[in-house]
């Protein structure tokens, strides 16, 4: 990992007020190094840290993930109910699923016209609204 990619991480994590351990500045580094936003599955950053070199167990890739979500760092998007993405660019925005390869990507958010939500029920407030658009390549 780069020096440059290492600062990045260790600034992206005390904007949040987390502490830049290890294992979290590798990650970090991973994820915002190159200043690009990332759509990426628990066991596809756990890859990418094993072929840096970066000794880093799946458990804790899943408790760091968990962590930068809870600091507002990352937002999770569940497709299926079953597969949680995390994505980088906690800007509010669609996304589009891509069935064939299982991947997730941004969707343009100013091409998205949503007219109405329902009510919600008494006793209930919309907390978010999520958008996941799935294509299949043709």
């Amino acid at each position: 990992m780069n020096a440059q990619a290492t600062e990045r991480g260790t600034q992206w994590l005390s904007t949040a007020g987390l502490r830049p351990t290890r294992q979290r500045v590798a990650l970090a580094a991973l994820l915002i190094g190159d200043g690009q936003d990332r759509h990426v599955t628990a066991e596809s950053l756990y890859d990418a840290a094993q072929k840096t070199g970066d000794t880093v167990s799946l458990a804790t890739v899943y408790n760091t993930l968990r962590a930068f979500c809870e600091a507002g760092l990352m937002q999770e998007v569940t497709v299926d109910g079953s597969r949680s993405y995390f994505d980088t660019n906690t800007h509010d925005h669609p996304h589009f699923f891509w069935e064939d390869d299982g991947t997730l990507t941004d969707a343009p958010a100013e091409e998205l016209q949503i007219v109405r939500l329902p009510s919600a029920p008494e006793g209930a407030e919309i907390a978010s609204v999520d958008v996941v658009i799935r294509l299949r390549r043709t």
